[in-house]
């Protein structure tokens, strides 16, 4: 075999290669969600959030009910390349859980969480820019992220996180562009 015919034959080998492997990646998150996975798991769900946001001198995730807000956003509101992104995410969390741990998320204690949770942050994080949102547009967010952010937006928009947790203002007055903040005062909850 002369040269030439094996650069071609190895370019067609590599370059049905990397199309297989991206076709796998997009029929996974293309394909249906198993959104009964979703709800079985329902305490891992909440376990995570409760770690994310802890309950200390201010309510937690678990007392605003994050854990039901997030299932709910993911089953409702989220595309079918995120809920395909998370439900995949709880999948490795629980195997990774497992492997690391010899328990599921849920009975794992606070350092074991957060340390399965910081291993999850630093495989969702990335350099940013330009890849990181043709990533997120092609191939939906990393399963941290999505979490991270339904956490997030759960606890603030909850009774308890808005009252407890935060400074609520009902009715908001003029608007000021600089305000100092008292000392002991805690963030504001409307914008």
């Amino acid at each position: 075999m002369n040269r030439r015919k094996a650069v071609i034959t190895i370019s067609f080998a590599s370059a049905g290669a990397v199309a297989l492997v991206g076709g796998y990646k997009w029929f996974d998150i293309a394909k249906a969600p198993d959104l009964t996975y979703l709800q079985n798991h329902r305490a891992l769900v909440s376990a995570l959030a409760e770690t994310i946001i802890p309950t200390t001198d201010t309510p937690g995730a678990k007392d605003a009910d994050v854990g039901d807000f997030i299932i709910m956003m993911v089953r409702d509101c989220t595309d079918r390349k995120n809920q395909n992104k998370f439900i995949n995410g709880l999948k490795n969390l629980q195997d990774y859980s497992q492997s690391q741990f010899n328990h599921p998320f849920e009975t794992c204690a606070t350092n074991q969480q957060e340390s399965i949770l910081t291993h999850f942050e630093k495989k969702a994080s990335s350099s940013g820019g330009i890849i990181e949102k043709i990533q997120n547009r092609y191939l939906g967010k990393s399963f941290f992220t999505i979490l991270k952010e339904y956490t997030v937006e759960g606890y603030c928009t909850s009774e308890p996180g808005a009252t407890r947790a935060l400074a609520l203002v009902a009715v908001p007055g003029s608007f000021r562009g600089c305000i100092p903040k008292l000392p002991g005062q805690r963030a504001w909850a409307t914008s």
